[in-house]
């Protein structure tokens, strides 16, 4: 059997997880916080048919003869730059402008991380995720507090009726990751560490190259869907160049079997 038939069609199965990438990044294009997703490739194994530096009489081979064998999908990594940050008015609306993750208590007690900062107050007026996570440090905003108010550093406040000095709630910390590429992400915005990301480095926002906060504000997908397009009919046109080599390798092999002497 013609190896291209294998090695193009190694090509397809890799322009299509290509096309599932560039969907997913397409798909969550308003979503909050999200990063996007980068699918990486590299090459298979080498048929060598003569080695270069092989021995030829008194000489040797210069260049040698390899067949490769296709591609294949190496990484798919979440490229972590910085979204543009949009305007809320909302003040338990959180954005870090610069490196860093919220602390999410998760319901196994393990935790999550995320850069989305849209928290919500329950009806204990803890502050939480959308979906009722308990954001870390937890900070509880007293009843009948007036507004709430968010410090670049973190620290969390309530003008409550009485009091002219506003109530000092907590600060909310940042966790940086030496390599965030590692983290897992899990759905809902979520992260998870992992060996590969290494411990988490808590700090308060704006030291030790955390980024500060933005209080109002919510940062933004970094999707570009200029270049998502574009990285799409890239993709197209590899996977249909493919195709079109395995209908050519297909022809030949046809022609081949027509010539046998053996029909």
């Amino acid at each position: 059997m013609m190896r291209s038939l294998y090695t193009a069609a190694s090509g397809m199965e890799a322009q299509q997880y290509n096309m599932d990438t560039i969907s997913n990044n397409l798909a969550n294009v308003d979503t909050q916080g999200f990063k996007s997703n980068q699918a990486r490739f590299q090459d298979l194994v080498y048929q060598q048919i003569q080695a270069p530096g092989a021995p030829v009489g008194a000489s040797i081979v210069p260049v040698g003869q390899q067949v490769g064998l296709g591609a294949k999908v190496s990484d798919s990594e979440k490229i972590f730059t910085q979204g543009s940050l949009v305007q809320t008015s909302n003040n338990l609306d959180v954005a870090i402008e610069g490196d860093g993750f919220f602390q999410i208590t998760l319901p196994d007690g393990t935790t999550g991380y995320t850069r989305d900062g849209s928290f919500k107050e329950d009806a204990n007026g803890s502050v939480v995720t959308a979906e009722g996570y308990f954001v870390q440090p937890q900070i509880t905003i007293p009843q009948n507090a007036v507004s709430v108010s968010v410090a670049p550093d973190g620290t969390v406040t309530a003008q409550v009726p009485g009091s002219v000095q506003p109530q000092t709630l907590g600060q909310l910390q940042l966790a940086r990751f030496v390599n965030p590429a590692g983290l897992t992400p899990t759905g809902d915005n979520l992260y998870l560490e992992t060996a590969a990301s290494g411990p988490p480095i808590v700090t308060t926002p704006g030291l030790n190259g955390a980024g500060i906060l933005e209080d109002g504000y919510l940062e933004n997908s970094n999707v570009s869907v200029v270049n998502e397009m574009v990285n799409m009919i890239v993709a197209q046109r590899a996977y249909e160049a493919n195709s079109k080599a395995i209908g050519a390798a297909d022809q030949m092999l046809q022609t081949a079997v027509q010539m046998s002497p053996f029909q």
